[in-house]
């Protein structure tokens, strides 16, 4: 669940949230809410997007990870 908060910034803060949340394209609460969410979790919200992307994956037809070569075999199979 969201709540709202209030902050206090002095003005040249404020001017940097606006710039930088603009070439973003966000708004500055969306801004101030990631860089808090990244300072918590120290995952960037970039992250997380890719992490929900990867979980929807299904595995691919008849790929069987316990079929494939271990690492040793691989690293003789150079030689």
């Amino acid at each position: 669940m969201l709540k709202n908060v209030t902050i206090t910034l002095e003005e040249e803060t404020l001017r940097w949230a606006r710039i930088k949340a603009a070439e973003k394209g966000t708004s500055v609460s969306k801004l101030v809410g990631q860089i808090l969410e990244q300072q918590r979790t120290g995952r960037p919200p970039s992250y997380w997007k890719a992490y929900e992307e990867w979980k929807k994956i299904k595995p691919i037809p008849g790929v069987d990870a316990s079929k494939r070569m271990s690492r040793e075999e691989v690293h003789e199979r150079g030689r």
